[in-house]
């Protein structure tokens, strides 16, 4: 299919520098000309669907957690079925798309309808939604923290128009490419949950029952642990580890005296530290024995993905860290080894061992908690087999969804490269023949606008995306 696609044969100069040439019988129009930027306004609950920005799935437009009669503070939008979103708010999210049915939605998308019958929404989404035009918009934006477009700029681009029927053969050809593409990115997707399912099974294993089969068990005491071999030391981490609490940040009390980068809840990944672009609090030299970390300390979350861990290498030479952080450190290094005690805290925290029942409240793992959780601990020698059993056996496992990922990436890439040189007339999609399902297809992709994209199911994969140099 791709393959067939050629240029169009004659070209004309647009006079817009990022549009340059457009097929000769294409018109270079303004968008105010044909969209309207509709604002009408609400401070009242109703009946319908309400759209926030994260409602919004970046470069799909697709609809996601959202609902009906949610509640809202301020004024908001109305829009009707059809109409197109444009979130001019972080434009280079590309927060574009086009809800099937009326309802409300915050100011910070415009609203834009069909002012004139020379063009259709759906042609106008998949514009609005291309690289190109989302690029030239965010070059405009102002504002350095929350920069925002202007409906002014937005609403004087000149945009290359094809005929009608040429606008319906676009939208129908890439509304069936982004459902076959969509299906592989979801196959990428189901084969990364089976790969950390896998690895969360070696992990769990390994850690509760070592790698002798034959070796007798007893109960642990500990649910999410169950039977454990007999000669572990079943305790409470307060009686292996020393357990410490990051410095509470007080950005009235930075002077600037004692300037030292300090790590973040959000710097602490599962066996990653971010060491890029740290912000700077004051830790004085006596602090540093308290506040700082240093090589073969552990660092675990207090919020948000509780229980989330990594190691410190020794990244940088002096580093502190904040109140969300926990830091582990064995109480004899003779006895335990932190990679182990890793391992330890990702099998349990799968597992939702530091989960307290509390649904209502926001998960929260104070030293008091972490500190009475009880867990498994071998000989130091058997840790070390099992550390280094776990390392070489994950090791096939990360670079398999690594390269999974990236294939993802290229997925995406190539869909809004796709778009980009479709509307713009780069390439020429008349004559295309799809598949008569094609438009049944797309219909039972974009039917329920609530729900989120799921992990497909175990179907095989008929179809076999042309690679990028077709």
């Amino acid at each position: 299919m791709i393959s067939s696609m050629k240029p169009y044969p004659v070209m004309k100069d647009s006079g817009v520098l990022w549009l340059r040439g457009v097929p000769e019988h294409w018109k270079v129009e303004r968008l105010k000309s044909l969209m309207s930027n509709v604002i009408e306004q609400t401070a009242k609950q109703q009946n319908g669907l309400y759209i926030a920005l994260e409602n919004v799935e970046s470069w799909t437009g697709i609809l996601k957690k959202t609902g009906f009669d949610m509640p809202f503070d301020s004024q908001v939008k109305r829009f009707q079925s059809g109409d197109v979103l444009f979130g001019r708010l972080r434009p280079y999210l590309a927060k574009v798309t086009r809800p099937m049915m009326d309802g409300v939605c915050v100011g910070e998308f415009l609203v834009l309808r069909p002012r004139v019958s020379c063009v259709t929404a759906s042609y106008m989404e998949k514009l609005l939604r291309s690289k190109t035009i989302i690029e030239a918009i965010n070059s405009t934006t102002f504002g350095a923290k929350m920069p925002r477009a202007d409906w002014q700029f937005i609403g004087g681009m000149a945009i290359a128009l094809p005929p009608l029927p040429e606008q319906e053969a676009i939208v129908r050809f890439l509304d069936h490419m982004d459902h076959r593409i969509r299906r592989y990115i979801r196959a990428k997707q189901k084969l990364i949950k089976l790969l950390e399912e896998q690895k969360q099974a070696i992990i769990h294993s390994a850690v509760t029952l070592g790698l002798d089969p034959n070796v007798p068990l007893k109960p642990s005491g500990v649910e999410w642990l169950g039977d454990v071999p007999e000669h572990w030391v079943v305790a409470a981490l307060r009686h292996r580890y020393s357990q410490c609490l990051g410095k509470m940040l007080d950005s009235k009390k930075i002077t600037g005296k004692y300037p030292l980068p300090y790590l973040r809840n959000i710097d602490v990944q599962w066996d990653r530290i971010n060491i890029k672009d740290l912000p700077i609090m004051d830790i004085s030299p006596e602090e540093y024995e308290r506040y700082t970390i240093r090589k073969g300390d552990l660092l675990v979350c207090e919020g948000g993905d509780v229980g989330r861990c990594a190691l410190w290498s020794d990244e940088m030479p002096l580093c502190g860290f904040q109140k969300a952080l926990h830091r582990l450190r064995p109480r004899c290094a003779d006895q335990d080894v932190p990679r182990f005690m890793y391992y330890l805290l990702r099998a349990a925290a799968k597992c939702d061992a530091f989960n307290d029942g509390h649904l209502s409240t926001i998960a929260h793992l104070t030293g008091d908690k972490l500190r009475a959780h009880r867990f498994s601990f071998p000989p130091k020698l058997e840790q070390e087999i099992l550390v280094n059993f776990l390392d070489i056996t994950l090791e096939g496992i990360d670079k398999a969804i690594s390269s999974t990922l990236c294939e993802i990436s290229l997925l995406h890439e190539y869909r809004a490269r796709l778009i980009s040189d479709v509307v713009t007339g780069k390439l020429d999609v008349r004559g295309i023949d799809l598949p008569a399902t094609a438009d049944a297809e797309v219909s039972e992709e974009y039917s329920d606008l609530l729900q989120c994209e799921e992990v497909m199911g175990d179907e095989e994969l008929q179809e076999e995306l042309p690679a990028e140099s077709d």
